[in-house]
């Protein structure tokens, strides 16, 4: 988790973790605490996201410096715009594009692991975007992990807490924890400031999008 053994101490003994008083010390469990990361990742600053990131690459032998999002984007995996107005045709429509480029087994299976995720809790953030995904990684219902986007610049109603409008939607299928957590803190680095959301809603066609978004993630793996 790249954080300080004081401040993980405070937040199991606060409960504010998930462990197990083990002893006269704590107990985790790397599933858990990778769930709890994942639902915290929208209220952590810059530099603990470039932490757990680091974290999540040195314990898996991955190098920082490779780009982790982009890659798993297919050459027709970007609306732009998506065609949707509500969150069920935003779902549907990101896991067509999915589906068309042969990357699911049944459509209706994915649609409904992520609908039983929005039920728990939207992956809608502040600051117009949301993350959609299963609650947990499939390693048989994909052929391969993947990330298909989807621009609406006109803004939907997606659940964020704060009320406001959603614009861009990455829908975040992985077969395995590591790439699912670390696509996720990148994913989060990458859109940390709101001034980077612009020129994603605002491209025009796909090769622009992925333009911008190859160029934000270069930053990232270089910081």
């Amino acid at each position: 988790m790249h954080m300080d053994i004081r401040d993980l101490i405070k937040l199991a003994s606060r409960g504010q973790i998930p462990c197990r008083k083990f002893g006269k010390g704590f107990q985790f469990r790397k599933g858990q605490v990778d769930h709890w990361i994942e639902a915290h990742l929208h209220t952590l600053d810059k530099d603990r996201l470039a932490g757990i990131e680091r974290g999540v690459t040195a314990h898996h032998g991955v190098d920082h410096a490779d780009l982790e999002v982009c890659p798993l984007i297919p050459p027709n995996g970007l609306a732009v715009p998506l065609g949707a107005r509500t969150r069920g045709g935003v779902l549907r429509g990101l896991i067509a594009l999915a589906d068309e480029a042969g990357l699911v087994f049944d459509r209706g299976d994915l649609l409904e692991e992520i609908q039983k995720r929005e039920e728990l809790c939207s992956t809608a953030l502040a600051g117009e975007v949301a993350l959609p995904h299963p609650r947990h990684p499939l390693p048989y219902d994909i052929t391969e992990s993947f990330i298909i986007v989807g621009s609406a610049p006109g803004g939907i109603p997606f659940g964020a807490a704060d009320g406001s409008l959603t614009r861009l939607f990455f829908l975040i299928c992985c077969k395995d924890d590591r790439t699912h957590l670390h696509v996720l803190a990148r994913l989060a680095r990458m859109l940390h400031d709101t001034e980077q959301l612009t020129p994603l809603i605002d491209a025009q066609t796909p090769e622009e999008m992925r333009e911008r978004l190859i160029e934000l993630e270069e930053a990232a793996a270089g910081e």
